[in-house]
């Protein structure tokens, strides 16, 4: 037993088991001698209920965790240097994404058994900010050890319908204008095609979340079936036993009342051999008493 596989452990669990299975953990390293793995142990803190949501992506939509952050890196790469258009742009593929995998999270948690209130979905998809905004946010949140949901800080700010970012500041011109103007345009392509890419990844996790959310879905359906169907059986296998318990009873009863009557049955047949013993003797005494003498 290591801290990052009780960690991995502890951080899958529903909150209010969290402390529980600590303290048990706790308990086996201490048991095996290992009093700092059990101090490390105790300083891991419950998460909270959005944390915890937000940290059932990473343990359970793990292919979720990679396109996430190389789409961060391209977004905070690619708002260099856009324009108005492409800001509203990258607003939008944002909200698509964000709303997509908070919804995921609040389906897993409803998987798990602790639906999440609308207002910890909210702090889901503001630790979502965060991870696309912030490199030590995604880090934080890839670990799948969040303790509380994260804030996304100023984050990529979304343009208005009309507005467009002030006009960069005219360099002073110098003997090096002509280079530094291809440096600029090269370094405004590289925005471009790092932009370009961002929506493609944006698109690509998009289409993955729907079809992941439909898989999903159609999954709690068949659980739900699967759970009335073990219900119902449970249900048939608790009037079986019952039923058979009954049997059992009955059983016994008519086992009793057979032994019962064959005890009586041989005290009859007894009586019976008795009562013809004695009728045979009567009648022997009888005709003795009847013959004369001679």
């Amino acid at each position: 037993m290591d801290l990052e596989t009780v960690a991995d452990e502890l951080y899958r669990l529903r909150p209010e088991e969290f402390t529980a299975a600590r303290a048990a953990r706790m308990a086996e390293a201490r048991t095996a001698g290992d009093r700092a793995l059990a101090d490390r142990i105790g300083k891991l803190r419950r998460p909270s209920l959005s944390a915890w949501a937000g940290n059932l992506l990473v343990h359970e939509s793990p292919g979720e965790v990679e396109p996430l952050l190389r789409l961060g890196e391209g977004l905070r790469q690619a708002h260099r240097d856009l324009d108005g258009a492409q800001l509203r742009e990258l607003s939008r593929q944002q909200r698509v994404l964000i709303t997509a995998l908070s919804r995921q999270a609040g389906q897993l948690a409803a998987q798990a058994g602790h639906p999440i209130t609308e207002a910890a979905r909210h702090e889901v998809e503001n630790t979502l900010r965060a991870v696309l905004a912030d490199p030590d946010a995604a880090r934080e949140w890839a670990s799948g050890r969040l303790v509380r949901s994260l804030a996304a800080g100023t984050g990529f700010p979304a343009m208005a319908e009309g507005t467009a970012p002030a006009p960069p500041r005219p360099a002073a011109k110098t003997s090096k204008t002509a280079k530094s103007t291809g440096a600029s345009k090269a370094a405004a392509a590289e925005s471009r095609r790092r932009l370009t890419q961002a929506r493609k990844e944006a698109d690509r996790a998009a289409r993955e979340l729907r079809t992941r959310e439909k898989a999903a879905a159609t999954a709690s359906r068949e659980a739900f079936a699967a759970k009335k169907n073990w219900d119902e059986a449970q249900q048939r296998v608790s009037d079986l036993i019952a039923e058979l318990q009954h049997a059992r009873e009955a059983q016994q009863q008519a086992r009793s009342a057979e032994q019962t009557a064959r005890e009586r049955a041989r005290t009859a047949d007894r009586g019976v051999r008795e009562a013809r013993r004695k009728a045979d003797a009567a009648a022997e005494e009888m005709q003795r008493l009847e013959t004369p003498e001679q």
